[in-house]
């Protein structure tokens, strides 16, 4: 690459996150690398980036904190303008909404959408003056198809499909390219309390994915390769039908 570009990746110190990241240092980004509260896997994650010949900023903050991610965000705006950015936190509070807790469906929206805005909107805002850029969302196979005992989630990421698709028509004519990548059922610890031996009957290939499947993918999309494609959700699931 003839400059080095930045990729700032949220929720990056373990599974798809991690994997995303080193996947885009390998391919000659920068990577601001955000994360909650994993200080040692991020750091781990860090080490991989650097070993790849590529720094890494590690940037501690919760998404859902919109003062946090300003003050986070805004002096490293300042000096660069990320080429990439892939908005990958999140997490699950999976029962049925019979027995679900206010908290555990407005925490994951929140998580997940309110995230998804209080980054996405500064950089965006960057991105538009520079007019050039890549945002991928990493969605769910849950958002496109519905599992059960995941309303909230399945809701939180069809919300960010629709969001994606919307923001890809509102930045398209200035060079920012908006796609969401929808993953199914990833060998990741979210999958540690599910009951394999129904879950994987479901799977078309017969297996979990891997990570670095998920990460390829992403890579593609912010990649020269990628360059007409926008508003898209690219499904990772093995064969699942959507």
């Amino acid at each position: 690459m003839t400059e080095n570009k930045v990729a700032l990746v949220t929720g990056a110190s373990k599974g798809i996150g991690a994997a995303i990241a080193r996947e885009l240092a390998e391919n000659g980004f920068d990577i601001w690398l955000n994360y909650r509260s994993d200080t040692p896997g991020a750091e781990a994650v860090a080490r991989d980036i650097e070993k790849a010949d590529r720094t890494c900023t590690l940037l501690q903050f919760d998404v859902t904190n919109a003062q946090a991610a300003e003050e986070a965000l805004s002096p490293l705006l300042e000096e660069t303008v990320p080429f990439a950015l892939v908005n990958n936190a999140g997490f699950a509070r999976d029962s049925l909404m019979m027995m679900m807790g206010e908290e555990d469906w407005e925490g994951v929206l929140r998580v997940h959408l309110n995230g998804f805005f209080n980054v996405t909107k500064p950089v965006v805002t960057k991105m538009l003056r520079k007019r050039r850029g890549r945002i991928v969302n990493i969605a769910s196979t849950s958002g496109e198809t519905g599992v059960p005992g995941q309303t909230n989630y399945s809701a939180a990421k069809a919300g960010l499909i629709g969001a994606t698709r919307s923001l890809a028509m509102e930045v398209a004519k200035r060079n920012i390219l908006v796609n969401a990548v929808a993953p199914g059922f990833i060998e990741t610890e979210m999958l540690d309390e599910l009951p394999m031996d129904r879950i994987l009957p479901r799977i078309p290939m017969g297996r979990l994915g891997d990570p670095k499947e998920v990460a390829g993918v992403v890579a593609f999309l912010c990649s020269p390769q990628a360059g007409y494609i926008t508003g898209q959700t690219i499904s990772v699931n093995g064969g699942i039908h959507t």
